[in-house]
């Protein structure tokens, strides 16, 4: 049974078999077990599939170390106002990241103001790249429709922008 304090790599490396280890259980592959499922393998084949596990489990081992050096404790520390303040670059998101939010309010309350009709034109037309009278023959109207259409919808954006 594997001590619950001990890594996966140990516990695969000090096993005479190769060890899954889950989140609720390990198995243990053995020798015999490898041989029975695998009649046309070798000793040497699961000696080096048992090596390359210890390599798999070590790199994993490592990597979990080096992520838990990272992690630093900002408990006890004296001046932890000075851990409050955001950086420049935060800063600068941050304001790009409100500007981008209101650009997309403004563009809802523009769209929202549109009929059902001229949102749906000027979206295929300005989002989606259609021309007008890619428009007309996906819509079964004429041309002229979604030209007046378009330039309605394009008057009453225009207005608002200008208030």
């Amino acid at each position: 049974m594997k001590n619950y304090r001990d890594s996966d790599y140990a516990a695969n490396k000090y096993a005479d078999g190769i060890v899954y280890c889950s989140v609720t259980e390990s198995i243990t592959i053995t020798l015999d077990d490898y041989l029975a499922e695998n009649p046309n393998k070798t000793e040497a084949d699961f000696a080096e599939l048992k090596a390359l596990s210890d390599e798999m489990y070590l790199d994993d081992e490592q990597a979990d170390k080096r992520q838990t050096w990272k992690n630093v404790s900002i408990h006890n520390l004296e001046e932890t106002d000075a851990c409050c303040v955001p950086s420049a670059e935060v800063e600068v998101i941050d304001e790009q990241a409100a500007k981008e939010r209101r650009r997309r309010k403004l563009a809802r309350q523009v769209l929202d103001m549109l009929t059902e009709t001229q949102r749906r034109r000027y979206i295929q037309h300005h989002a989606d790249g259609l021309t007008t009278r890619e428009i007309a023959e996906k819509e079964c109207v004429s041309h002229v429709a979604i030209v007046y259409s378009l330039e309605s919808a394009e008057k009453k954006i225009q207005e608002f922008t200008n208030k």
